[in-house]
């Protein structure tokens, strides 16, 4: 293959380049081989700083070639408001797996928030109550606003409340989202009682310490906790594990840093009394909901392969687009 340059690709490229739509049959797609074991298993490497942290994901992908993608966050919660930045910040280098050819930089924002609301979605396919019409979003930023997308894509959702710690934030998801979706979206001004009368519970925080809690979940239940992408942060109760079915995106992350290592720690769960991976329910090798009363946790601590898999179908667009900064990084 003659090399012809790297494509840089902006955030407002990525977006242009990426609907929600292909990204949700992507992940499913990537999930899916990985169940079946027609993938390597992905890396994760944690760095942790003063004010936040540095998260390097990893993976190769066999599709129509062979793919290598690497992405390195920066996660820095206080961004915001001490430095009008964005909490999530980084890169992702997409390479030619058999010669190690950098094909692609791209900003990885809107690519994780894509991807990240993406599997919510697809997880919500396969675990929630199919006719689930009342929804709690924890979080109303960017993850908040994709995620209820998603879940709406694949869910009959009528009824929406809305949290934020920042209850501003919150009144402006819930008029803005509202109006275009054409979704009913109030904010929840109590917690407990928008999620004891919610079909689904989405949270999308930086929680460090737990707000979910057990006694406030009903039956049918279906939870997709999204946060907590580091050992330090946390959004559901532990005793929320018992007795629940758990899927999670990746067993081995999800023991060190998802929401499920809080429950172990806890002593709520052991590793072998989580029911599966997701890949597993999407390949037909488990089951997913198997009753209406049961509550499902679906932990998802992001996993490397939904980046690869996203970055492939933005750089496959923008050949064919032919969009983008072309530049030879050995010149």
């Amino acid at each position: 293959m003659k090399a012809e340059g790297t494509i840089v690709l902006t955030s407002s490229e990525v977006r242009s380049l990426l609907t929600l739509d292909t990204c949700m049959t992507a992940v499913e797609q990537v999930f899916k081989l990985y169940g079946e074991g027609n993938t390597q298993a992905p890396g994760i490497l944690g760095v942790h700083c003063t004010n936040g942290g540095f998260h390097i994901k990893a993976g190769t992908l066999g599709l129509k070639r062979s793919y290598f993608a690497a992405k390195i966050n920066a996660n820095f919660p206080g961004n915001p408001k001490q430095h009008k930045l964005p909490t999530i910040q980084g890169v992702v280098l997409l390479a030619d797996a058999e010669n190690g050819y950098p094909l692609a930089l791209l900003d990885s924002i809107s690519l994780t928030i894509l991807r990240t609301g993406a599997a919510t979605g697809v997880a919500a396919k396969y675990l929630a109550q199919t006719d689930s019409r009342t929804l709690t979003v924890c979080g109303c930023g960017n993850q908040g606003n994709i995620s209820v997308r998603a879940l709406t894509k694949v869910l009959p959702i009528e009824h929406i409340w809305a949290y934020d710690v920042d209850q501003s934030q919150a009144t402006n998801f819930a008029l803005s989202l509202g109006k275009e979706l054409d979704i009913k979206i109030e904010v929840a001004h109590d917690l407990a009682t928008a999620v004891v009368n919610s079909d689904v519970v989405v949270t999308c925080t930086t929680s460090t310490t737990a707000f979910i809690m057990a006694e406030d979940v009903s039956p049918g239940t279906f939870i997709a906790a999204v946060g907590a992408d580091s050992s330090h942060k946390q959004e559901l109760d532990p005793l929320l594990f018992s007795n629940t079915k758990v899927v999670v995106d990746l067993l081995d992350q999800c023991e060190s840093i998802g929401d499920l290592h809080h429950a172990i720690d806890a002593g709520v769960i052991a590793r072998d009394q989580v029911y599966a991976e997701l890949g597993h329910v999407i390949a037909g090798l488990k089951p997913g909901r198997t009753s209406e009363d049961e509550i499902i946790i679906f932990d998802s601590t992001g996993m490397a392969l939904q980046d690869v898999i996203a970055s492939v179908a933005v750089y496959e667009q923008a050949l064919i687009q032919k969009v983008g900064l072309r530049i030879n990084l050995a010149a």
